[in-house]
């Protein structure tokens, strides 16, 4: 960083205080984590001054020897992790690789099936404010109404009755596992095929603590800076008759020029994720998920599902008489980084909804365990029943502190 304080203070100061925020708060936004330092090196690399359109052997540029060989070892290395016959390593993002994933499948005015948004689904899943449901016509399922978990039967009346020629899995607030197999077998029933968005549990699937999608889904799509814990990116996974299709649809069909220095990150990323540490890690976050959920629970507090299987949990505070909006921005002013949620058949809009989400991958990632979630979530528990109690406040302020100070990954990283 010394190139950038010497050329462009107030970009650095403004990176060095972000970097403080992270170093001193509990980053609890189940979306969120912390990369390694060696993910962060391939970003900031030389690889970035590289133009690669096209793919490995087949580029339009000259120069890129190294940067194929690099790109083809991330694809492996993706495929050997989830057991995929297939890799593109491209995506610049969850977003546009789903649209790459629609351009390569479907026709315009196709039927697309998924979860609704506010029932724990994603934007690019066809919320009728994204791009998606302007050219594909969209059907949603639901989550029980009492519940709030997925009625397998019900999805597939619904996919007979609409005959969608796809059907999406996957979610970015739904606390419980997916039965990946049952929905596979549901498109395949009916001729539709089955796309699954694993970006949330891409690193709880490598450690065993969720079903994979494969061999049973068609096409997989992850984020890879989730439970990952790499750059912020996608990547694109299938079955190989499927190869052809999806790259021509990722290159030239939505993207130019590949970021080569993030699909570097991606491969390290990849690299870590096959090591004994990162299952550990993984395991560790469903246990600390249900440990922080259980004390939660013991405090009074109602959770959608009543509890969960993965990494997030999602908070009800309609019985604590305050919004979503209101409980992520009262722990935020004690350091705790969190996110307000729509919970399914929420009668606020999504600007102010009555949710909270958090989750435990960041905080993991820094070492913490059991222990510390019930400090953590006695200590939400209380800041949520007394809002305005500054006395709580304060104390939960020196805890965030204990806790920022003792489990850092960044402890030696300065700007």
């Amino acid at each position: 960083m010394k190139n950038i304080k010497k050329q462009d203070k107030e970009i650095y100061q403004m990176i060095k205080a972000e970097l403080d925020r992270q170093k001193t708060g509990l980053v609890m936004i189940p979306s969120e984590n912390f990369t390694s330092p060696a993910v962060l090196e391939a970003m900031a690399s030389v690889l970035n001054n590289k133009y690669a359109e096209g793919y490995a052997k087949a580029r339009y540029y000259t120069g890129n020897q190294f940067i194929d060989e690099i790109e083809t070892l991330a694809i492996e290395r993706a495929k050997k992790l989830f057991g995929a016959e297939h890799a593109n390593v491209q995506p610049h993002s969850g977003t546009t690789a789903n649209l790459a994933i629609y351009f390569a499948l479907l026709k315009p005015g196709d039927k697309i099936l998924s979860l609704n948004l506010a029932h724990g689904g994603h934007l690019s899943h066809g919320s009728k404010v994204s791009l998606v449901s302007q050219i594909y016509e969209i059907v949603h399922y639901n989550v029980d109404s009492k519940t709030n978990l997925l009625d397998y039967a019900e999805i597939k009346k619904i996919a007979q009755a609409e005959k969608p020629q796809l059907i999406i899995s996957g979610f970015s607030s739904y606390p419980r596992q997916i039965d990946f197999k049952k929905i596979s077998e549901i498109a395949h029933e009916i001729g539709a095929y089955h796309l699954t968005d694993i970006s949330h549990i891409a690193g709880l699937i490598i450690a065993g603590e969720h079903q994979n999608p494969f061999p049973d889904a068609d096409v997989v799509m992850t984020t890879t800076h989730k439970t990952l814990r790499g750059p912020r990116s996608a990547i694109i996974l299938c079955k190989k008759e499927l190869a052809a299709k999806i790259d021509k649809a990722v290159f030239p069909g939505t993207q130019g020029g590949p970021f080569e220095h993030i699909i570097a990150a991606k491969a390290v990323c990849f690299n870590e994720a096959m090591s004994d540490k990162f299952i550990t890690d993984q395991k560790q976050t469903v246990k600390n998920a249900q440990a922080l959920a259980q004390t939660l629970i013991d405090n009074g507090i109602t959770l959608i599902t009543g509890g969960t299987d993965t990494h997030l949990i999602l908070i009800d505070c309609r019985t604590l008489k305050i919004t979503g909006k209101e409980a992520a921005a009262v722990l935020a002013e004690v350091g705790i980084y969190t996110n307000a949620n729509v919970i399914p058949y929420d009668d606020n809009p999504p600007i102010n909804p009555s949710g909270l989400r958090l989750g435990t991958p960041a905080l993991t990632t820094q070492g913490m365990k059991e222990s510390e979630m019930k400090q953590i979530g006695q200590m939400i528990a209380d800041i949520l029943k007394n809002p305005n109690d500054e006395n709580i406040k304060f104390q939960a302020k020196e805890l965030v502190k204990k806790s920022t100070s003792q489990f850092s990954i960044y402890k030696d990283l300065k700007y």
